[in-house]
């Protein structure tokens, strides 16, 4: 009798020490680390947020990078999203990557879940990350009149002017140029070192031009469905096509540079 009964208590298996039962694996906090998930703010707050460094961020956007699972808010028991400060962060690094590199939403994706599993793709630090845990006033990103912009590049002012008059940059109506206008700026002055003229660089405008015209052919039957999240997709198909025409216009020309040395 007392045989069997040890034989039965050998036998359960919730007999083991509890030293012999390994640890369960901790999961990774997803990215970004030590920012809040209560879920707090609606969409206009996040567009409020956001609106800033990505003025032309919708609703339609945001649902559609929902749809693409790269950011997952809350329901509110009326079925209202609510985001987080983490879900506003994740949104502003798929914003960032797809405008500043024009990677496709599906690298994009690649990323999130590598930082979801705690690899260090690149310094980042969370805007919203903060030791006081108020959120940081949002960085306007500077418009430059023609003098502004030729101190940013690193350039003559009257480059600056030739590249107007050229019809290279133009200013908005606010008589304002574009931050993005910093980069052309400063190639063209490099470019002067080599007798480069503004007005050589109207050949180079109207090819940037004709690209576009390519892109807007691919993006026009997109952008005139009705659906909620077609402007969404409109936009970010036309940064990957425009990155692909980037891609292939430098290819191009590296091409032919080496068919030009001796």
């Amino acid at each position: 009798m007392s045989s069997g009964s040890s034989a039965d208590h050998l036998a359960r298996p919730d007999s083991a020490h509890p030293q012999d039962t390994p640890p369960r694996p901790r999961a990774v906090e997803p990215w970004p680390h030590g920012v809040s998930r209560e879920p707090s703010m609606r969409i206009s707050d996040v567009l409020d947020t956001l609106s800033t460094d990505f003025p032309a961020l919708t609703p339609s956007k945001l649902r559609f990078l929902e749809e693409q699972g790269l950011v997952e808010p809350r329901r509110s028991p009326g079925g209202y999203r609510q985001y987080s400060l983490a879900d506003v962060e994740r949104v502003r690094y798929v914003l960032r990557e797809q405008r500043d590199k024009y990677l496709p939403l599906k690298v994009i994706g690649e990323q999130l879940t590598a930082l979801d599993r705690g690899e260090v793709l690149e310094p980042l630090q969370p805007r919203l990350a903060t030791s006081d845990g108020e959120a940081p006033a949002p960085l306007r990103p500077a418009r430059h009149t023609a003098a502004s912009l030729a101190r940013a590049a690193g350039a003559d002012e009257s480059l600056v002017t030739g590249l107007i008059e050229a019809g290279v940059i133009s200013q908005g109506a606010s008589g304002l140029l574009e931050p993005w206008t910093v980069e052309i700026v400063r190639a063209a002055s490099s470019l002067a070192e080599h007798g480069i003229e503004p007005r050589h660089l109207r050949a180079f405008r109207a090819a940037a031009d004709r690209q576009l015209d390519v892109v807007e052919q691919i993006v026009a039957p997109v952008r005139a469905q009705r659906a909620v999240a077609a402007q969404a997709h409109a936009a970010t198909l036309a940064a990957e096509v425009g990155e692909l025409c980037a891609r292939l216009h430098t290819a191009l020309l590296r091409a032919g540079v080496v068919e030009l040395a001796p």
